[in-house]
């Protein structure tokens, strides 16, 4: 389908920023904007499947070259 384009590190990184993202929703129930921990979903699922729309875009690449 689509080539990876994140690599070992930033993977891991968008991983664990979107747990925590979405952690926050539950930990902090009274907080005014609750709602925007669910951006946390982004950075998991771009993680999870190691491929990142917007590096696409711009022609990034954190993943090495396999040769």
């Amino acid at each position: 389908m689509f080539a990876n384009n994140v690599g070992g590190i930033d993977r891991i990184l968008r991983i664990v920023v979107g747990i925590a993202l979405i952690a926050g929703y539950f930990l902090y129930p009274d907080a005014a904007y609750r709602w925007a921990f669910w951006i946390g979903i982004i950075p998991l699922v771009t993680g999870l499947f190691g491929t990142c729309p917007l590096y696409r875009l711009f022609g990034l690449s954190t993943c090495p070259v396999k040769r």
